[in-house]
């Protein structure tokens, strides 16, 4: 597991990128009033704790069983696409109260879904398996198996399918982040040459 600093680093940097590019330039020229501020800080919170979601477990287990086992809750694993959904769902509520919208609400819910899932791929990346399609299927599963690997070890067939599928997943995830945040005034403009 890398560290919590690394999966926000992740999200903020890497995933939610369109949302720090778009910042960086009013920030600097001073055009962001503290309304825009607020909006801001809720979603890099959003993300920031979204992207720790799955492990926030190893809090109780700390305090009350002394351990520091993350990935399970009872027999329900935290590192899941069904337990990081309820990232959705505390965020949509948090959002609707924020905002009084649902739109909003649903797009910032999306966001940190967004986060919450870079932490499953990140994990992925580092432990080798997630169980990605519990309850339907028991197994962990590595979107990123045969990234390590040579031609020779495994068929080119299984080598490309195995590589896109790992770029298809962090595409959707960076997707999922640009579309919410395309809701929240963050976009990127194609300018025509003059």
């Amino acid at each position: 597991m890398p560290y919590p600093v690394a999966h926000a680093l992740f999200f903020v940097f890497f995933i939610g990128a369109a949302g720090v590019y778009a910042l960086v330039g009013p920030l600097f020229r001073g055009e962001l009033s503290s309304g825009d501020a607020k909006r801001i800080l809720l979603l890099l919170f959003a993300g920031g704790f979204s992207s720790l979601f799955p492990d926030l477990i190893v809090v109780y287990n700390l305090i009350v069983k002394g351990t520091m086992e993350h990935c399970w809750i009872g027999p329900f694993p935290t590192h899941s696409i069904l337990f990081s959904f309820s990232a959705v769902l505390f965020w949509g509520v948090v959002g609707y109260a924020v905002y009084g919208k649902f739109d909003r609400a649903a797009y910032l819910g999306l966001f940190a879904w967004a986060a919450s899932l870079s932490h499953l791929l990140l994990d992925d990346i580092d432990e080798g398996g997630i169980y990605y399609f519990y309850p339907v299927y028991d197994k962990q599963v590595s979107v990123f198996s045969y990234m390590g690997l040579g031609f020779s070890e495994v068929s080119l067939f299984h080598y490309l399918i195995a590589s896109f599928v790992s770029v298809f997943f962090i595409s959707v995830i960076i997707m999922m982040a640009l579309f919410a945040l395309s809701h929240f005034g963050f976009e990127f403009r194609y300018r025509s040459e003059k």
